[in-house]
Protein backbone atom coordinates (compact mmCIF):
# COMPACT_ATOMS: atom_id res chain seq x y z
CA UNK A 1 0.00 0.00 0.00
CA UNK A 2 1.35 3.39 -0.97
CA UNK A 3 1.89 6.10 1.64
CA UNK A 4 0.27 9.53 1.27
CA UNK A 5 3.43 11.23 0.05
CA UNK A 6 3.80 8.49 -2.58
CA UNK A 7 0.19 9.01 -3.71
CA UNK A 8 0.83 12.74 -4.32
CA UNK A 9 3.96 11.87 -6.31
CA UNK A 10 1.94 9.60 -8.59
CA UNK A 11 -0.79 12.27 -8.82
CA UNK A 12 1.79 14.86 -9.91
CA UNK A 13 3.16 12.38 -12.44
CA UNK A 14 -0.27 11.72 -13.92
CA UNK A 15 -1.07 15.41 -14.40
CA UNK A 16 2.18 16.31 -16.13
CA UNK A 17 4.68 16.95 -13.33
CA UNK A 18 7.34 15.12 -15.33
CA UNK A 19 8.21 18.11 -17.47
CA UNK A 20 6.14 21.03 -16.24
CA UNK A 21 5.16 22.63 -12.96
CA UNK A 22 1.87 21.47 -11.55
CA UNK A 23 -0.31 23.30 -9.06
CA UNK A 24 -1.04 22.05 -5.54
CA UNK A 25 -4.79 22.14 -6.17
CA UNK A 26 -4.47 20.00 -9.31
CA UNK A 27 -2.35 17.49 -7.42
CA UNK A 28 -4.99 17.46 -4.66
CA UNK A 29 -7.81 16.68 -7.07
CA UNK A 30 -5.86 13.86 -8.75
CA UNK A 31 -4.67 12.46 -5.39
CA UNK A 32 -8.27 12.40 -4.19
CA UNK A 33 -9.27 10.49 -7.35
CA UNK A 34 -6.45 7.98 -6.83
CA UNK A 35 -7.12 7.45 -3.13
CA UNK A 36 -10.73 8.46 -2.39
CA UNK A 37 -11.23 9.72 1.15
CA UNK A 38 -7.56 9.76 2.09
CA UNK A 39 -7.13 13.50 1.67
CA UNK A 40 -10.62 14.60 2.70
CA UNK A 41 -11.78 16.51 5.75
CA UNK A 42 -13.25 14.44 8.55
CA UNK A 43 -16.16 16.78 9.26
CA UNK A 44 -16.90 17.48 5.57
CA UNK A 45 -15.79 14.31 3.78
CA UNK A 46 -16.86 15.64 0.36
CA UNK A 47 -14.13 18.33 0.63
CA UNK A 48 -10.46 17.78 -0.21
CA UNK A 49 -8.10 18.94 2.53
CA UNK A 50 -5.58 20.95 0.52
CA UNK A 51 -3.35 21.33 3.57
CA UNK A 52 -2.97 17.55 3.86
CA UNK A 53 -1.89 17.36 0.22
CA UNK A 54 0.50 20.32 0.63
CA UNK A 55 2.16 18.63 3.63
CA UNK A 56 2.61 15.40 1.68
CA UNK A 57 4.16 17.33 -1.23
CA UNK A 58 6.65 18.88 1.19
CA UNK A 59 7.32 15.40 2.61
CA UNK A 60 8.01 14.16 -0.93
CA UNK A 61 10.72 16.86 -1.22
CA UNK A 62 12.64 15.46 1.75
CA UNK A 63 15.66 13.24 1.06
CA UNK A 64 14.57 10.71 3.71
CA UNK A 65 11.23 10.33 1.87
CA UNK A 66 12.86 9.81 -1.54
CA UNK A 67 13.38 13.42 -2.73
CA UNK A 68 10.74 12.78 -5.38
CA UNK A 69 9.55 16.36 -5.85
CA UNK A 70 10.96 19.88 -6.31
CA UNK A 71 8.98 23.06 -5.87
CA UNK A 72 6.68 25.08 -3.68
CA UNK A 73 3.07 26.21 -3.44
CA UNK A 74 3.95 29.46 -5.17
CA UNK A 75 6.00 28.08 -8.09
CA UNK A 76 4.36 24.69 -8.52
CA UNK A 77 5.80 21.19 -8.26
CA UNK A 78 7.86 19.03 -10.61
CA UNK A 79 9.15 15.53 -10.22
CA UNK A 80 12.81 14.74 -9.80
CA UNK A 81 14.45 11.85 -11.65
CA UNK A 82 13.83 9.70 -8.57
CA UNK A 83 10.18 10.79 -8.55
CA UNK A 84 9.67 9.86 -12.19
CA UNK A 85 11.31 6.46 -11.67
CA UNK A 86 9.15 5.85 -8.58
CA UNK A 87 5.95 6.90 -10.36
CA UNK A 88 6.68 4.78 -13.44
CA UNK A 89 7.30 1.75 -11.21
CA UNK A 90 4.09 2.18 -9.22
CA UNK A 91 1.53 3.83 -11.53
CA UNK A 92 0.29 0.43 -12.72
CA UNK A 93 -0.81 -0.40 -9.17
CA UNK A 94 -3.40 2.41 -9.40
CA UNK A 95 -6.60 1.13 -11.05
CA UNK A 96 -7.50 3.16 -14.13
CA UNK A 97 -4.45 5.44 -13.88
CA UNK A 98 -3.18 6.68 -17.22
CA UNK A 99 -0.48 9.22 -17.90
CA UNK A 100 -2.14 11.52 -20.39
CA UNK A 101 0.04 13.97 -22.28
CA UNK A 102 -1.69 17.22 -23.24
CA UNK A 103 -1.43 18.70 -26.72
CA UNK A 104 0.62 21.54 -25.30
CA UNK A 105 3.00 19.09 -23.65
CA UNK A 106 3.29 17.04 -26.85
CA UNK A 107 4.15 20.19 -28.81
CA UNK A 108 6.82 21.11 -26.23
CA UNK A 109 8.30 17.61 -26.30
CA UNK A 110 8.51 17.64 -30.09
CA UNK A 111 10.08 21.10 -30.38
CA UNK A 112 12.43 20.55 -27.44
CA UNK A 113 13.61 17.24 -28.86
CA UNK A 114 14.36 18.94 -32.19
CA UNK A 115 16.24 21.73 -30.38
CA UNK A 116 18.32 19.24 -28.39
CA UNK A 117 19.15 17.10 -31.43
CA UNK A 118 20.38 20.16 -33.35
CA UNK A 119 22.25 21.74 -30.43
CA UNK A 120 25.99 22.31 -30.76
CA UNK A 121 26.63 20.15 -27.70
CA UNK A 122 24.74 17.16 -29.10
CA UNK A 123 26.38 17.47 -32.52
CA UNK A 124 29.80 17.60 -30.83
CA UNK A 125 28.84 14.62 -28.65
CA UNK A 126 27.86 12.53 -31.69
CA UNK A 127 30.99 13.46 -33.66
CA UNK A 128 33.48 12.93 -30.85
CA UNK A 129 31.71 10.27 -28.78
CA UNK A 130 31.33 12.71 -25.86
CA UNK A 131 35.03 13.05 -25.13
CA UNK A 132 35.39 16.82 -25.54
CA UNK A 133 32.15 18.12 -24.04
CA UNK A 134 32.88 21.04 -21.72
CA UNK A 135 30.78 22.13 -18.79
CA UNK A 136 29.73 25.20 -20.78
CA UNK A 137 28.62 22.97 -23.68
CA UNK A 138 26.53 20.88 -21.32
CA UNK A 139 25.04 23.94 -19.61
CA UNK A 140 24.02 25.46 -22.94
CA UNK A 141 22.33 22.15 -23.84
CA UNK A 142 20.13 22.59 -20.74
CA UNK A 143 19.82 26.37 -21.29
CA UNK A 144 21.48 27.24 -18.00
CA UNK A 145 24.37 29.49 -17.07
CA UNK A 146 26.19 30.64 -13.94
CA UNK A 147 23.21 32.76 -12.91
CA UNK A 148 20.86 29.79 -12.70
CA UNK A 149 21.50 28.28 -9.28
CA UNK A 150 20.00 25.97 -6.69
CA UNK A 151 16.52 24.61 -7.24
CA UNK A 152 16.05 26.48 -10.54
CA UNK A 153 19.12 24.69 -11.90
CA UNK A 154 17.94 21.32 -10.59
CA UNK A 155 14.51 21.91 -12.08
CA UNK A 156 15.91 22.65 -15.56
CA UNK A 157 18.09 19.54 -15.44
CA UNK A 158 15.23 17.36 -14.16
CA UNK A 159 12.82 18.55 -16.82
CA UNK A 160 15.11 17.47 -19.66
CA UNK A 161 16.23 14.29 -17.89
CA UNK A 162 12.64 13.31 -17.15
CA UNK A 163 11.46 13.99 -20.68
CA UNK A 164 14.40 12.60 -22.66
CA UNK A 165 16.53 10.48 -20.32
CA UNK A 166 15.03 7.26 -21.72
CA UNK A 167 15.00 8.45 -25.35
CA UNK A 168 16.96 5.98 -27.49
CA UNK A 169 18.83 8.71 -29.35
CA UNK A 170 19.09 11.51 -26.78
CA UNK A 171 19.10 9.57 -23.50
CA UNK A 172 22.82 8.77 -23.18
CA UNK A 173 23.82 12.34 -24.08
CA UNK A 174 21.26 13.86 -21.69
CA UNK A 175 22.57 11.72 -18.82
CA UNK A 176 26.21 12.46 -19.68
CA UNK A 177 25.60 16.21 -19.93
CA UNK A 178 23.68 16.24 -16.63
CA UNK A 179 26.63 14.50 -14.93
CA UNK A 180 29.02 17.11 -16.38
CA UNK A 181 26.83 19.99 -15.17
CA UNK A 182 26.58 18.43 -11.70
CA UNK A 183 30.34 17.86 -11.60
CA UNK A 184 30.04 14.08 -11.31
Amino acid sequence: MLSNHEIVVIAAYLIGGVSQRVDTEDVAVKASEIAPGRFNWRKYPEQINIEAVRKRLWDACRPDKGAYVLGSEKDGWTLTEAGVMFARRHVDSIPGAKNRVSLRERAWLKSERERLLSSDAFVKYKQCDGAVITKRDAESFFRIDNYVKGEARDRKLSRILNAFGEDSELGPAVKRFAAIVRGE
